[in-house]
């Protein structure tokens, strides 16, 4: 399937919204039709994208109204749209622990961090600058469940299945069996770097291997284009070697940020947003130590431009060191 921006047909009421490159905050929706109503698979990163997308689907969605919205998880890029779909008769739903994230703290966050005269806050006008966080009311669900559910839309089944905490704490798989399609949300990044916000990986790899053994096809993956189980191989493959790469670097008593390093990323090191790698082995060492300090998202971010070779230059742009996949600065700097 062609990976270009807007909505795609899988056949057999089912649908994706796609968002090239994939890259940080460009997310993909889904719509899963049923008779005389629809459901809708996360809602975009903000109200412009949001009322592109819904103006789009509208010769779908004049048909088959929308009268369900899953969130796959509590990032802004899944759920930022949720007031522009919210009302009578629109029934919004996500994993518990994914609605106890889903808050206007998390609004105020991202747009707190685009305004930081930092070298991390250039880097969050880099990667977010195409999004407009101002005048965002975060919309939660209004209804949640743990574990497993099952819903009826127009007919035909759609479950819900928890994987999280992996990505995130409420990672949710949305699957539509009578297709044999599935809706990953962010358990798959295809063609880009996964990054663990909550772990541990090795339930994320879990995750993977639910999906592997799942009866689907088409699967929508949260970024990226749409694939089949070679994506989930793709992405269990990363995680995997991640999760081995610092175990290793752990158990010969370096600490994290050595560690990170000496990590020579390989092939692994031509996937966009590599410095996700940052992240990862942060988490890894914090299921390996459970007292270790858990940095905020703002410190990673700094990480992560760090080892992708940004410098801030006051207008923007990045410069890379590209003497290997992660830069000879950052292993110089630690050591």
């Amino acid at each position: 399937m062609e990976y270009r921006e807007g909505l795609h047909d899988l056949g057999r009421g089912c649908h994706a919204w796609l968002q090239p490159d994939g890259g940080w905050g460009w997310s993909n929706s889904g719509l899963v039709t049923g008779s005389g109503a629809s459901l809708m698979v996360d809602t975009l990163f903000d109200l412009t994208l949001a009322r592109r997308m819904l103006d789009a689907i509208s010769p779908v969605t004049d048909t088959y109204p929308v009268a369900t919205v899953v969130n796959t998880h509590s990032d802004g890029d899944h759920y930022f749209g949720n007031e522009l779909v919210a009302g009578e008769g629109v029934e919004i739903i996500a994993s518990q622990a994914a609605a106890d994230l889903m808050n206007q703290e998390a609004v105020e966050a991202l747009a707190g961090i685009k305004r930081l005269d930092t070298p991390t806050g250039e880097f969050a006008r880099e990667i977010f600058g195409p999004f407009e966080f101002e005048g965002i009311t975060s919309t939660g669900p209004t209804r949640t469940f743990t574990g497993e559910t099952s819903l009826d839309v127009g007919g035909r089944e759609v479950a819900l299945i928890q994987v999280g905490p992996a990505h995130t704490p409420g990672d949710t798989l949305v699957h539509v069996p009578d297709a044999g399609v599935l809706y990953s949300g962010d358990i798959l990044f295809v063609g880009g770097t996964p990054i663990a916000w909550a772990g541990p990986i090795s339930r994320w790899v879990g995750a993977c291997d639910r999906i592997l053994d799942m009866d689907v096809t088409t699967i929508v993956p949260g970024h990226g284009p749409v694939t089949d189980k070679s994506g989930v191989h793709r992405v269990r493959g990363y995680l995997t070697w991640v999760e081995g790469e610092a175990r290793k670097r752990f158990e010969d008593g370096l600490g994290v940020d050595d560690a990170i390093a000496s990590i020579d990323l390989g092939d692994y090191g031509s996937l966009p947003e590599y410095g996700r790698l940052a992240q990862n082995v942060i988490n890894v060492y914090q299921e390996l130590d459970p007292g270790m300090a858990r940095p905020d998202r703002l410190t990673v971010l700094g990480r992560i431009a760090e080892v992708e070779g940004f410098e801030a230059a006051g207008d923007g742009s990045r410069r890379r060191d590209t003497e290997g996949s992660v830069p000879a600065r950052w292993r110089a700097s630690r050591g």
